[in-house]
């Protein structure tokens, strides 16, 4: 926290006034998620606009060039253990890391902890009009000749491991709502935004060059393996490539 932070007016939130306030903090954290939470199932759109502008998005990768999803997952789905680990992975952190912030924050850096909570609430709140403006089918939902496999169906994992059943209309079954929520709620992603908020709320308070390196790589562990599986999947590619080539050769 730097001084200027400290000078601020207020001394950070009011609960901190009072005494267990933090409970307080507690009640309306959990209040203000919940709330969020029914908001987005309320905000699911219909299958027609979500496949729509999955395909919107699709044709602008390609164009971009950045269309590569179905090779980075592939070369990994014989690897269980792998994608089980990144099931889990995806599931927890991105949902424990806000929590240990907000209280790092509170404990130690209560004016900071202010900005950064209103930050979150107000990240909560564009994201719900977004999920209802723009519902986007996600790639384990589109059509099965796109290639993508539902990796939470098919690996372990501690969220329901079970397929979407669609209904006649396309539209996710009661079950799969009940079970995932609004499933078209693809855009933004939360999880980078969650984790892109994690690391700028604490950067200031860490001291030493080590943490910063280690708690950037939250946030950037996803470009840096998205980058690795996506050159692992290239050289698989070349692999085949000269394997095919050689038996033209000797054929």
């Amino acid at each position: 926290m730097t001084a200027t932070e400290t000078r601020e007016a207020g001394g950070g939130p009011v609960s901190r006034r009072i005494s267990h306030g933090w409970i307080l903090e507690l009640v309306a954290s959990v209040g203000i998620y919940v709330a969020y939470d029914w908001l987005r199932d309320k905000t699911t759109g219909s299958s027609a606009a979500a496949y729509r502008h999955a395909l919107q998005i699709v044709d602008a990768e390609k164009f971009l060039g950045l269309y590569h999803e179905y090779s980075i997952q592939h070369p990994f789905l014989h690897v269980d253990w792998f994608m089980a680990f990144w099931n889990i992975y995806y599931g927890t952190i991105h949902f424990v890391m806000p929590v240990v912030v907000l209280v790092w924050l509170y404990r130690k850096a209560p004016v900071r902890y202010v900005r950064w909570r209103n930050t979150l609430v107000l990240m909560l709140a564009i994201s719900i009009v977004a999920f209802w403006c723009y519902p986007l089918m996600p790639p384990r939902l589109m059509p099965a000749h796109y290639g993508f496999v539902d990796a939470a169906a098919h690996y372990f994992n501690f969220g329901p491991q079970v397929r979407v059943h669609l209904t006649p209309g396309g539209q996710p079954s009661a079950a799969a709502v009940r079970a995932y929520g609004n499933l078209f709620a693809a855009m933004p992603s939360l999880h980078v935004g969650w984790s892109t908020w994690s690391a700028l709320a604490v950067w200031p308070l860490l001291r030493r060059t080590w943490a910063k390196l280690l708690w950037a790589l939250y946030p950037v562990g996803g470009w840096v393996v998205l980058a690795l599986g996506y050159l692992g999947a290239l050289g698989i590619e070349r692999l085949l490539d000269r394997r095919k080539e050689r038996s033209r050769v000797t054929a």
